[in-house]
């Protein structure tokens, strides 16, 4: 147990926090949040309808690049919609990765879909490329319907609808070689990039290389609105009807109600934008405190050398990709990538290690929690359809969330 108490020592003198409880990730609220509040109250502007509602989509679309940002009650929410919106039906499939938080696969059967889970990259964490060719290439087909070349699972004859890949904990994944095999299947992509505010691929923002993406701004997110959600689209007419839609589809009219789609009632009070405008005011500041939060563990983990369990996409390496019991691995962003590093990922030599060291650093008052358990474990889900998922199974049994809050003296 001395390495385990080393970390909680190293955890503790970083967050300076000597004997007090130290949160997995807490939000911070160091700028305009109170005062916009009062705005919103003392004008009555607190639903949503308010200047902080514009603003804060204005904001995010310039931020990430993306032509429009539609804001709604949260990530969930925008998941399902975005589905929709690519033409998810009930009864299709959508391809995604067992490796992710519930929403994903829970927004996929809102719609009566069914998830099929593809493997990930160990480096990360995320959907793999490789693995995703391959298992379309051997379990689908092309045909032609209303005139439009669409691919179809062989076994069960049900059209592919969407892929869904998810940046995990804001390291983003392989996502321009995923849109070059979504185009090649004609598939839509819908990014799930729910995690990852202020990450980067070549340049380019997450939630950017699809048809839709999505962020989500949930009370332990990398910037918050208490609940929250975005949907990010390069197309602006799409972006309109999303808007349109997410206000319950109403026709604007000074007295009458009228509308003319089926609406939902995803819209962000105003209350919450007003958060969300004062958090992005100080986004850089957060990233940057966030970096130097990871670097901090980097060198105290890894010490100089592999940062990464993997750098061959899709596949294990004996060498670099497995632990041993003296040797605990901090992730690292990958290979061309910017991660907004929302939650520091560790990896321990197995699963038996893995939960010792849950139940040490919780029971010492050091917040630490597991990856998710996959998908297709689940009693909802276990019937679905997978590949090969050794390498999400692999990462299962190992990974750790260590504290990863934004440290004043950091900003």
């Amino acid at each position: 147990m001395k390495k385990f108490k080393n970390i909680i020592d190293f955890i503790r003198e970083l967050y300076r926090t000597p004997k007090d409880f130290i949160p997995l990730h807490a939000p911070v609220f160091r700028g305009n949040e109170k005062k916009y509040l009062e705005e919103c109250i003392e004008t009555t502007f607190v639903s949503s309808v308010g200047k902080f509602v514009d603003r804060f989509e204005e904001m995010v679309a310039e931020y990430t690049g993306a032509k429009k940002a539609i804001v709604t009650v949260n990530g969930t929410n925008a998941l399902h919609l975005a589905l929709l919106s690519v033409g998810v039906t009930f009864d299709s499939e959508v391809l995604t990765q067992p490796l992710t938080f519930i929403a994903t696969a829970n927004a996929i059967a809102y719609i009566g879909a069914k998830p099929v889970f593809v493997d990930v990259d160990l480096d990360t964490m995320g959907m793999s490329p490789k693995a995703l060719k391959t298992w379309l290439e051997q379990n689908t087909e092309q045909r032609t319907t209303n005139n439009e070349q669409r691919t179809f699972n062989k076994s069960t004859g049900k059209r592919i609808s969407a892929i869904v890949p998810m940046h995990t904990f804001g390291h983003p994944c392989r996502i321009d070689e995923i849109a070059e095999i979504c185009e090649e299947f004609n598939i839509p992509l819908v990014e799930d990039a729910a995690e990852s505010l202020g990450s980067f691929y070549k340049g380019k923002h997450t939630g950017n290389f699809g048809k839709i993406g999505v962020l989500s701004f949930n009370g332990n997110k990398t910037i918050t609105t208490g609940g929250g959600g975005m949907l990010l689209t390069n197309d602006e007419e799409l972006g309109k009807h999303l808007k349109h839609i997410t206000t319950q589809a109403k026709i604007p009219h000074p007295w009458e109600y009228a509308h003319d789609f089926i609406g939902y009632n995803y819209r962000m009070p105003n209350l919450n934008a007003a958060l969300g405008v004062a958090q992005m005011e100080k986004i850089d500041e957060i990233l940057a405190s966030k970096r130097k939060i990871a670097n901090a563990y980097t060198e105290f983990f890894n010490k100089g050398e592999q940062q990464t369990p993997n750098n061959k996409q899709g596949t294990r390496n004996k060498e670099q990709g497995t632990t041993n019991n003296d040797q605990i691995k901090h992730i690292t962003e990958p290979v061309n990538s910017i991660s907004n590093y929302w939650l520091n990922v560790i990896l321990l030599s197995n699963r038996k290690e893995r939960d010792k060291f849950l139940k040490f650093s919780n029971d010492n008052g050091v917040m630490t929690r597991p990856i998710w358990q996959l998908m297709n474990k689940l009693e909802m889900f276990k019937n679905c359809e997978c590949g090969d998922l050794s390498n999400a199974e692999w990462l299962e049994d190992r990974v750790v969330n260590v504290p990863s809050s934004v440290i004043e003296s950091h900003e």
